[in-house]
């Protein structure tokens, strides 16, 4: 798919097939959010990927809008240190965003649907994911082949018009 094709294709997939994905295509998936741009190139992630049917079960209960972390193909927890300032803890959700985009259209370039969803229970995810002390999960990434139609470009977004967003110079 073009890269173009993967943009427009992209969108929250939250139901999935029962099709595990190829260990090359998720490898593929998180070598594109290790290749993130980041701050200074701190690279401040680390990725937990999570493929076991009751892990992710349990790992659905970290958020009441996770639940379909539980039938996904695989899941990944975003994972950073835990910033020491509010400047930190900016660039660590700014970098966490471009390596979770990454992730996203890499996934999407493959057919593979992707839905994000954040962590409100730390104290389950340190225990489901085995944290250290100084890292807290930031988000999960379930990944899957989409259970209803294919990935393909979307021609009617529902989005605001393109005028609407863009302003040229001044506002």
């Amino acid at each position: 798919m073009e890269t173009w094709d993967a943009v427009r294709s992209r969108r929250n997939v939250r139901q999935y097939a029962e099709q595990s994905i190829p260990p090359g295509a998720l490898d593929r998936v998180l070598e594109a959010g290790r290749r993130s741009p980041s701050s200074r190139n701190w690279q401040p992630w680390d990725f937990v990927v999570v493929t076991d049917r009751d892990q992710l079960a349990d790992l659905a209960k970290v958020w009441q809008g996770a639940q379909h972390v539980a039938k996904s193909a695989a899941t990944v927890a975003l994972v950073a240190r835990i910033p020491h300032d509010e400047r930190e803890r900016d660039w660590v959700q700014y970098d966490l965003g471009q390596a979770t985009m990454a992730m996203m259209i890499t996934a999407a370039d493959l057919g593979i649907g992707a839905g994000h969803a954040t962590v409100v229970d730390q104290g389950l995810a340190r225990k489901l994911l085995g944290l250290p002390a100084d890292r807290f999960c930031a988000y999960l990434l379930a990944f899957g082949y989409p259970a209803d139609r294919p990935l393909t470009p979307i021609h009617r977004p529902d989005r605001r018009t393109f005028d609407d967003v863009v302003h040229r110079g001044r506002w």
